[in-house]
């Protein structure tokens, strides 16, 4: 027997007008206060802010991109294969809490790091695919800052560059981590340590490179950095080559490991060949996530808050849209410390 029952009414979608028919309040006053107008009484935006969210307003952005010739559209490239377990949930999880409230939505771009990276840049720019780019795994002279900063294009960079005019950044203190990582490893009598630095493109590698031969020099021992294999090699060509270089009689007594997925890589390699972490060897690992705690033996650890990184990238993002000068724009995050207590 057919359904003669009538249709559900299809919901009306709600509009300017539609919350200002709620408010009493002109469309022209409703559309100021959800743009956070300061002219715009804060209890005013306060109701319309409720009432937007209580009859579920979605804003048109074509609409809005046809009137005020933006996006509210923040484009991240980022590279998926990283150092860290969580590093993409991270970041983007305190770059949305930045965002909060300010209309602005993000959109993931792949970055692939064997294609020309200025390739995906400028179809962003060119195509207005939104109105500021994120974007790490930098460059000393990295061509995607220097087109960006031609074109006056909103962007902020997870790192940093060796240009003499400042422009937007954030960056983890890889230098840093790396000469406390090597005076860590002096501090439980470890003399031949061992570190796998990033591909030399990339300036956090120049970075590390430099902590750790500092630091090394300052002690009077010297730190391997080895050519052959860097943080972007294959997990299985790095397993075996870390295996093998354990196995050898000159074996490190001590590893740096730039990231998570490293560290596994040394722990695996050593109890593989049956080096026992804490006395025949030790590891000190950079961390984003809680990885490290469900692993036995412990071992030290120096933090990077990915979380804290992506709120600094929104918030640096932010200025940068509302045209401040890049001169202040630039954050360097130090490394937190998670060191076991017998040393």
């Amino acid at each position: 027997m057919p359904d003669t029952s009538a249709p559900s009414p299809t919901r009306a979608r709600v509009t300017l007008r539609t919350i200002a028919g709620e408010t009493g309040l002109a469309v022209t006053t409703v559309s100021r206060a959800l743009s956070n107008d300061p002219r715009i009484a804060a209890t005013t935006r306060a109701l319309v802010a409720e009432t937007a969210e209580r009859l579920g307003y979605v804003p048109d952005r074509a609409a809005q991109r046809l009137r005020t010739g933006r996006t509210k559209v923040i484009q991240v490239l980022l590279n998926l294969d990283h150092e860290f377990l969580s590093f993409t949930h991270e970041m983007l999880g305190g770059l949305s809490e930045a965002l909060a409230g300010t209309g602005y939505s993000v959109t993931l771009f792949p970055d692939i790091l064997e294609r020309d990276r200025l390739t995906a840049v400028r179809q962003i720019v060119e195509g207005r695919l939104g109105d500021g780019i994120i974007f790490n795994r930098t460059e000393p002279f990295d061509p995607r800052v220097r087109y960006l900063t031609e074109q006056g294009f909103p962007f902020v960079c997870h790192g940093r560059t060796e240009f003499s005019v400042p422009h937007p950044s954030v960056d983890y203190d890889n230098e840093a981590f790396a000469r406390i990582a090597i005076q860590r490893l002096l501090a439980h009598g470890r003399t031949r340590p061992l570190m796998i630095l990033p591909p030399a493109r990339y300036t956090f590698s120049q970075h590390l490179r430099w902590g750790a031969v500092a630091a090394a020099r300052a002690a009077g021992i010297t730190v391997e950095l080895p050519d052959e294999i860097t943080l972007d090699s294959p997990q299985d060509q790095a397993t075996a080559w870390m295996r093998q270089r354990l196995s050898q009689p000159d074996r490190p007594d001590g590893i740096i490991c730039v990231g998570e997925i490293a560290a596994l890589i040394a722990m695996a390699a050593s109890a593989d060949i049956g080096l026992q972490i804490g006395r025949d060897i030790d590891v000190v690992a950079k961390r984003a996530s809680g990885v490290f705690d469900l692993l036995r033996p412990r071992i030290d650890a120096l933090t990077e808050d990915l979380r804290q990184t992506g709120r600094a990238m929104g918030d640096i993002l932010l200025r940068s849209l509302a045209g401040e000068d890049p001169t202040g724009l630039q954050v360097l995050l130090p490394p937190g410390t998670d060191f076991r207590q017998d040393a």
